[in-house]
């Protein structure tokens, strides 16, 4: 396993080139799906024994309703599939002790079925002691939804005379995001050879390094993972200064 002399504390990967990876290869896009998500086990096993502590997979966008409803069907089926084998193999889970959680539009009524938000919060309150690596999915996810979200928050505390609207701060709209009280991504890694966030985390990842490859997700490896960390410790992080940055207020 590779070291390196700096590591991010949170990366984002948006999983994308399932649909093309099954196409190459004469298959049904579900068939793509279901290689993606053995890749993301992988890749977030392997990151965490890197020593990596929080990750934000990008698995279905609030865009992605626009896809072909027989598409769509096929990636709930395998959501509720994998949520399944997850409960089938908690055991092993709780020896990795990744704390999941699920960020997103996730309120009934919504377009997800119940039953998998259902699923999906219960997996996250078993998972919610669990001490080592943060692993978030993005489901029904949309970046500007989120600050949207956000907004209305601090706009709901303001009406109740909470804030003051003048003072309302990039704290108090932090404390709205689905990733409240998590560290920033400072590296979001694209495979597929799109060269874009379709977004993904636009707040948090305002001083991101972004990383883009041309692999489909299902083709994507540890060794790709490893080209993107050994690019990433090669990168002189300003944050807006001319010299070395501050050092980061954050705790994790």
């Amino acid at each position: 396993m590779a070291a390196y002399p700096s590591l991010p504390q949170h990366i984002g990967i948006i999983m994308d080139g399932n649909g093309r990876w099954a196409k190459q290869r004469g298959l049904p896009r579900a068939e793509g799906h279901k290689a993606g998500v053995k890749v993301f086990e992988r890749i977030s096993e392997y990151a965490a024994a890197l020593g990596i502590p929080c990750l934000t997979f990008y698995a279905f966008s609030t865009e992605n309703w626009q896809r072909p409803a027989a598409e769509v069907q096929a990636i709930m089926a395998l959501f509720r599939r994998q949520l399944d084998e997850m409960e089938a193999r908690w055991e092993e889970n709780e020896r990795k002790r990744f704390r999941i959680r699920y960020i997103g539009d996730l309120e009934p009524g919504g377009p997800v079925p119940e039953d998998i938000i259902r699923k999906l919060r219960d997996m996250e309150a078993r998972a919610r002691d669990k001490d080592k690596t943060i692993v978030n999915i993005a489901v029904n996810y949309g970046g500007r939804q989120e600050i949207l979200r956000a907004a209305r928050r601090a706009a709901a505390l303001a009406a109740h005379g909470a804030l003051r609207p003048e003072e309302i701060s990039e704290a108090d709209l932090e404390a709205g995001l689905y990733t409240a009280g998590q560290p920033a991504p400072d590296l979001i890694i694209r495979p597929s050879g799109e060269l874009r966030l379709s977004n993904f985390l636009l707040w948090q990842s305002a001083y991101a390094e972004l990383w883009f490859s041309d692999v489909l997700w299902p083709d994507f490896t540890e060794r790709d993972l490893d080209t993107a960390l050994e690019d990433f410790s090669r990168r002189h992080r300003r944050f807006g200064d001319i010299g070395d940055p501050p050092p980061s207020s954050l705790s994790f």
